[in-house]
């Protein structure tokens, strides 16, 4: 069982486990791997810069050359490394509360590192030293601060843009203080939309809202939605790979529901498909994949596991029920940016508002429940 990583990537405490000398030996034993150019990003948290570096440090101590990215969305990342490096990492704690961050791990395709490679890092980690390239090899930084401008323009044009604008739509936007607030408002508004934005100030300390986007941590913006007569509210979490919907009446769309409504478009556009999610996701995407020529593939838990059967199987589209959706031919990972859009063009095609399209969906219903397990419980408990 592995020791450190999770269904993607590291996450721990910032500055308690996640100090700078755990990040650094762990993006070394990365490096160590690729060999490479490496891309590394992250999201606003107040720890990332102090990570950031560290990661670095490590990366250009094992012989590679690094692209520091800056401050922008995990799928951004992803869209980087799959056109143009040969691998990258993403600081970043996701919908964790502000305390946390992470590094995900990404291979040259932008998706979410194999398990052996996984292993293979914490066994460098724990057991052997990283590769330590000698003074003359040590790899150089560099920037490319247009990549952000070439992500939102990527998504402008995979989307009708002219349907879009005649439609006249009015959304509020809550990034929730994370890392859509460089893309999302700017998208929406380039589409048509008239927008209205909270939250969209990136701060670490996540002082509006708690990054994960919960029908409870969003009541705010479903009141915003209500009281302006809105079309449509947007939510983020703090990496922006996944998107919440509030309809115009105020309702919390959960996630699956969205899935299956763009699953349902997507089917439809292109007569058919592979569909990929976990086994955890919604019973109503096997029903729309029926009714619409596609074939759902389940997998485990883990967007990264999707994204690589998509890979794999040459799938149409995927995700997972918690507002993940993955776009294969674009970003192998989840990409709310997109996921976005792609919400925004079927209200417009339509003609129709988001609660009347999902009301027509097939209805499920299903709970979660979260505990917390330190680390030296997991083996046990996962055996049991």
């Amino acid at each position: 069982m592995k020791r450190l990583f999770g269904t993607f990537g590291v996450r721990r405490i910032a500055n308690q486990e996640l100090t700078p000398e755990f990040a650094s030996k762990l993006a070394a034993a990365y490096g160590s791997i690729v060999k490479g150019t490496v891309a590394v990003g992250g999201d606003p948290r107040t720890s990332t810069e102090m990570i950031k570096h560290s990661v670095i440090a490590g990366l250009l101590s094992s012989g590679c050359q690094v692209i520091d990215l800056g401050i922008l969305p995990t799928p951004t990342v992803q869209f980087a490394v799959r056109n143009y490096y040969d691998g990258g990492v993403m600081i970043t704690a996701s919908h964790n509360p502000p305390k946390y961050n992470g590094l995900k791990f990404v291979d040259e395709y932008g998706i979410g590192i194999h398990d052996e490679m996984e292993e293979k890092i914490e066994q460098m980690f724990f057991d052997e030293n990283p590769d330590r390239v000698s003074w003359n090899e040590i790899g150089e930084v560099f920037e490319n601060p247009g990549i952000i401008d070439e992500y939102v323009e990527n998504v402008f044009n995979r989307v009708d843009v002219e349907v879009i604008k005649k439609a006249k739509l009015k959304v509020i936007v809550d990034c929730g203080s994370g890392a859509a607030c460089f893309t999302t408002p700017y998208l929406l508004r380039k589409l048509g939309c008239e927008v209205t934005t909270m939250n969209c100030q990136p701060d670490g300390f996540f002082p509006g809202r708690n990054p994960e986007p919960t029908a409870e941590n969003l009541e705010e913006l479903i009141e915003v939605v209500k009281a302006t007569n809105a079309d449509l509210g947007i939510a983020h979490d703090g990496d922006a790979d996944r998107t919440i919907c509030i309809d115009e009446k105020g309702n919390f769309v959960f996630g699956d529901k969205t899935f299956a409504l763009v699953e349902k478009d997507m089917l439809i556009e292109n007569g058919g498909g592979t569909i990929v999610t976990t086994v955890a996701t919604s019973a109503a995407i096997y029903d729309i994949a029926e009714e619409y020529g596609g074939e759902v593939i389940a997998t485990r838990v883990g967007d990264l596991l999707v994204a690589r059967e998509l890979k794999d199987r040459k799938g149409l589209f995927g995700g997972e029920e918690n507002g993940g959706l993955i776009f294969p031919d674009f970003v192998y990972g989840r990409d709310a940016a997109l996921s976005t859009a792609k919400i925004v063009e079927i209200i417009a095609k339509e003609n129709k508002p988001l609660s009347e399209l999902i009301e027509a969906l097939p209805k499920y219903s299903s709970s979660k429940l979260k505990v917390e397990c330190p680390d030296d419980l997991k083996k046990d408990v996962m055996e049991k």
